[in-house]
């Protein structure tokens, strides 16, 4: 068994988190800018065993698609050309950054750290994992 692996694509940069091999823990691994994504990624599925991936979908309080979606379709697209024989899965990603940005702040990190935009990211997209994780077990 591999592990799954969680991207939060924003408009600069994506969160990145990871199951262990169990497929039972989130962790979040790394921040990375849009631009360097995919080879991360290469560098990252040569290194580690990885059966799916999960893309948060943005959904505003309307139930409305975030613009960013059109930048995730075609990263999707380019995704499934370069790594066609792992598993693409979409999760609603609503309040994760809030919820990132709450667990932060009652983490005990710094102001200057509990600021940083790439840590929002990388917790962003374990909630994510951690929550697709969750529901496959109902």
């Amino acid at each position: 068994m591999g592990q799954i692996l969680a991207i939060d694509y924003g408009k600069a940069r994506c969160g990145i988190a990871v199951t262990d091999d169990m497929q039972i823990i989130a962790s979040g691994l790394e921040t990375v800018e849009n631009r360097s994504l995919m080879e991360f990624l290469k560098k990252y599925f040569r290194e580690n065993k990885v059966d799916e991936v999960v893309i948060g979908l943005p959904i505003d309080l309307k139930g409305n698609v975030s613009e960013v979606e059109t930048d995730i379709l075609k990263f999707i697209e380019a995704f499934k050309k370069e790594f066609s024989d792992i598993a693409v899965h979409r999760f609603d990603e609503r309040f994760t950054s809030k919820m990132a940005s709450f667990f932060i702040s009652q983490s005990g990190k710094s102001k200057k750290k509990r600021q940083e935009k790439g840590l929002i990211d990388k917790v962003s997209a374990t909630i994510i994992l951690q929550n697709f994780l969750e529901q496959r077990l109902r």
